[in-house]
């Protein structure tokens, strides 16, 4: 096993087995870890060996062991371990998972003292974390041969600490919410780390307990509203026979709402039905709690688990418009009678109750858990204002608060579902073939892998596949950002959500709707989202000092004039109520959290998938980009432009290579096949066939041990002379790439292949230079052929001779230096360099699962111009973030020191809080609209 071919007959015949969960492939060392269940070791090898695979078993050797690391909570820190514990002997993989702050290392036991020392020099803090297995178990199967003899190893895969459990929480927007969830379930015994992400307004629990009830009963206890999201949901029809007027179904939402696993109620009293949302097991606990109340239930129809929706922000209206007249009208009776008049105390109470019930309800419930939030500081400052008789000034600021809270919300929607509007793009439905050959339309959905899916010209692509018949022009802008149409023939991949523009075509289904590159599109830009970037935790930390800090202030301003100086309390009084209307930090919390999304979402409209806040800030810190030459600068697909036949007859000589070069899929060698296969060449068996990371391939073929390769793998061959590099040399001036064919004792042949510059390199490097960031070229090439492509895109520093170590070193060489550096590659072959850059970014993911999961960056296409438009809005991103972080202070410093002076009211203040909170979120939304220039 060493090439895709043999990779995707594995893939065939493993993934149809029950209880295989994983598959991950090492080819340059024949050796593959399968994730599985109830299917044993034995099976699995004789399964492999059942299709010629001579798959052998290990299962000893290497232990893991599972770390958990409190100041690991980010990729910077994932980069700092990884690069430190890479260099480790003895260490085999690392597996982080950042929303614990876990580590999972698989290594030999003598490596653990060594281990432990490095991540302690680092400053991590890792505490191991001892538990009983009860996840998948991993086995190593490995194919050996006569030339390359390994011994691998694998480990039993560490389940994480307890349970984790997922809820979405409709009430939870902004940090206000999450500072009281953190504050309430910290304090619960159990919970062990808490997970959250206020955009997609989820929150991941891990814990210990017996149950989740207690998190949820702790969660109803300050007013959220959470649904259980790891669990599938199910709807169940009750007939109530005494539920007939409102008074019933007021007192049944009373009962049910906030039950452990209750989602969601729709009543119809015409009919006497409740339907119920529900996880599986909460159907019964719900129908005793409606007989608790005198009233019998009988369940009509219960529908099968789905997902559990999506609910989306509504807001009631009316009460919102009673409290903005009757506080206008408050305002009113106050001016016409000069002073306090029964109406409008009348009016301000309405006022205030119709518009921030709700706000005095969350309100309440911080005090009790002694949370200083907006909620209870605007609670606070509109009592206080009724206490001393300003009755319409406090009608007013509650109105204007409820108001500006409604309209942040609406607008923080629409960042928050930015990205969700590309899931519209892929149609519901897709037309199927039929095992009679006929065609039926059936849900996007249900159409499973391997189903082929006719399209006619106009339609959207339901499905990610590849062509089987037909061909068409394919706007794919969706995905890769690509602004001309591109055309498609048989053999060629589309994807869910692209347009079919011209003609009929066929494709053969190989990803289900909730796997397609969309959707994982999706998943990775909202996974983003829930990341904190450096500026927000900044902020945050400020909030948390800021608020209290104003409190204690507004006590004092309250309390010490008045006593040690004789100043009138009510004066003194007002100015600290005012006080605490500053003292709400809404627009600064929200400044950083709205501007990081909508960059996020900008960027994956234009086929830019970026990981998270931390690298869409720190693109605009990028110094030096180390480029690979291969498929970055290049198109990627190199033909053969020479042959050269030294010793034997050219058609054998040309046969011996050709036999080789099909057996790898690198593009070189990829190229020396295909020419052999338009000539009509025929193949030989090949034995011992074996990769040579940076030099070539070696293979018996016809009873002789042949090596095919560069330069390099002459030298060690000692075959490399004078007159031979006088030969490569004149080729690689020309820009070619020589590769050689040779026995034990001579030179057989000179091949020679060529790559072509893509059109838009030369554009990009020119951009970048003139963003300021320095460019250098790093390939395996030759320094001959890596000099020649550099001249022609711009470049003037090229380091040819380039191993994947060689890449790491160079890229360890100019970290740390001024500013951030940049790796771009293929996201696979060029791994350890850019795992080290600070930001690794990877080209042509569309359809590739591992640039997706691994990159920092990822370009959807090969358009290099992605990069500098990428540095071009991570710029106007902290433009942004400082623009509004000034403007939230900067208001905050100014009514400060107006309310020091006597100028400032409750109303103003909280007009131009809320008006900050306002400005900052539509000003972070401009990001929605970023065109680079």
């Amino acid at each position: 096993m060493d090439c895709r071919n043999e990779e995707a007959l594995v893939r065939r015949t493993l993934e149809g087995m029950p209880g295989v969960e994983r598959l991950l492939f090492d080819l340059p060392q024949r050796l593959l870890t399968i994730s599985h269940r109830e299917v044993s070791a034995d099976a699995l090898e004789q399964a492999l060996n059942s299709v010629g695979m001579k798959a052998q078993a290990v299962r000893d050797a290497a232990v893991s062991t599972t770390y958990r690391i409190e100041n690991m909570d980010c990729p910077s820190e994932e980069k700092l371990i990884r690069s430190h514990l890479g260099a480790v002997e003895g260490i085999q993989d690392l597996d982080f998972d950042l929303a614990e702050r876990t580590l999972s290392v698989k290594h030999l036991a003598q490596a653990r003292a060594q281990m432990e020392q490095v991540l302690a020099s680092i400053g991590m803090r890792a505490k191991e974390q001892t538990f009983g297995h009860t996840g998948p178990i991993e086995a190593a199967a490995v194919i050996p041969s006569s030339a390359l003899q390994q011994q691998p190893t694998a480990a039993v895969s560490a389940p994480p600490i307890g349970e984790r459990v997922t809820y979405r929480i409709e009430n939870m927007d902004c940090p206000t919410e999450e500072a009281l969830i953190r504050d309430r379930l910290g304090k619960l015994p159990g919970v062990t780390a808490l997970d959250f992400n206020l955009m997609q307004r989820v929150l991941g629990v891990q814990h210990t307990l017996a149950t989740s009830a207690p998190i949820e009963k702790a969660l109803a206890s300050i007013g959220m509203q959470a649904a259980r999201q790891d669990m599938q949901t199910a709807t169940t029809v009750l007939r109530i026979a005494k539920m007939d007027c409102p008074t019933e179904e007021s007192l049944i939402r009373g009962k049910l709402q906030g039950m452990p696993g209750v989602q969601g109620m729709d009543f119809n009293l015409m009919q006497r039905t409740l339907t119920v949302r529900h996880t599986p097991d909460a159907i019964k606990p719900a129908v005793e709690a409606i007989e608790s109340l005198g009233m019998e239930a009988e369940v009509q129809r219960t529908d099968e688990p789905r997902d559990a929706p999506v609910a989306a922000h509504k807001t009631n209206w009316w009460p919102m418009a009673v409290s903005g007249v009757a506080a206008v009208a408050a305002e009113g009776v106050y001016w016409v009678n000069d002073g306090n008049h029964w109406a409008v105390i009348v009016l301000a109470l309405v006022s205030i109750f119709t518009g921030g019930l709700s706000t005095y309800k969350k309100g309440w419930i911080a005090l009790k858990n002694l949370n200083l939030n907006m909620n209870a500081l605007m609670a606070i400052a509109v009592t206080g204002g009724m206490a001393i008789g300003h009755w319409p000034e406090a009608a007013m600021v509650m109105f204007l608060f409820a108001l500006a809270e409604v309209i942040e919300a609406k607008s923080l929607d629409r960042a928050r579902n930015a990205i969700r509007g590309l899931m519209d793009l892929a149609p519901e439905t897709a037309t199927v073939r039929q095992a009679d050959g006929s065609w039926t339309e059936l849900p996007a959905k249900e159409v499973a892998k391997g189903a082929v899916v006719r399209v006619r010209p106009g339609e959207r692509i339901a499905l990610d596949g590849l062509i089987t018949s037909g061909r068409s022009a394919i706007n794919q802008a969706p995905i890769t950002g690509e602004s001309l149409p591109v055309e498609k023939a048989e053999g060629d991949q589309v994807f869910a959500g692209t347009i079919n523009e011209t003609g009929s075509f066929e494709y053969k289904v190989t990803a289900g709707a909730s796997d397609s590159t969309l959707a994982r599109i999706i998943h990775a830009v909202e996974s983003a989202q829930g990341s904190r970037a450096p500026t927000q935790r900044f902020v945050d930390q400020f909030a948390r000092v800021y608020t209290p800090a104003v409190f204690a202030v507004s006590v004092l301003v309250a309390v010490v004039p008045p006593l040690a100086f004789g100043g009138a309390w009510f004066d003194w009084v007002y100015k600290a109520l005012v006080l605490l209307v500053i003292a709400c930090p809404c627009a600064l919390v929200i400044s950083t959290p709205v501007t990081i999304v909508s960059g996020l979402a900008a960027a994956a409209r234009r086929g830019i998938l970026i990981k998270g806040g931390v690298y869409l800030e720190g693109g605009r810190k990028l110094k030096a980009l180390a480029l690979d030459k291969t498929g970055t600068l290049t198109h990627g697909k190199p033909e053969q432009t020479d042959f050269v036949p030294l010793i034997g007859e050219a058609q054998e000589v040309a046969a011996w290579a050709a036999s080789l070069a099909a057996r790898s899929d690198h593009p070189v060698s990829q190229a020396i096949a295909r020419k052999a296969n338009r000539d009509g060449i025929a193949l030989h068996e090949v034995d011992d066939f074996a990769a040579l990371p940076g030099r070539g391939v070696r293979g018996r073929v016809a009873g002789r041990m042949l090596h095919m390769g560069n330069h390099r793998l002459a030298q060690e061959l000692g075959l490399s002379e004078a007159t031979l590099q006088a030969r490569l040399e004149t080729l690689e001036r020309q820009g070619k790439t020589a590769i050689l064919l040779m026995d034990d004792a001579t030179v057989l042949g000179i091949f020679a292949v060529a790559d072509t510059v893509k059109e838009t390199s030369r554009e990009a490097v020119a951009d970048l230079q003139a963003l300021g960031v320095r460019t250098l070229m790093l390939t395996g090439d030759n320094q001959h052929t890596a000099a020649a492509i550099a001249a022609q895109v711009g470049i003037s520093e090229a380091r040819g001779d380039q191993l994947p170590e060689d890449k790491l070193k160079t890229i360890e060489s100019l970290v740390g230096g001024e500013g951030q550096v940049g790796m771009v590659g293929d996201g696979i072959n060029d791994s350890p360099a850019l795992a080290r850059a600070d930001i690794g970014f990877a080209m042509g993911a569309a359809g590739t699962d591992t640039a997706i999961e691994t990159a920092d960056v990822a370009l959807m296409d090969d358009d290099l111009r992605k990069i500098p438009a990428f540095i071009r809005l991570s710029r106007s991103t902290a433009a942004i973030l400082t623009q509004n972080i000034v403007l939230a202070l900067g208001i905050k410093a100014v009514f400060l020191a107006l309310t020091f002076t006597g100028h400032a009211t409750m109303w103003m203040a909280v007009f131009a809080d809320m008006g900050a909170s306002l400005l900052v979120v539509v000003n972070g939304l401009r990001l929605l609209k970023f065109k680079a220039a």
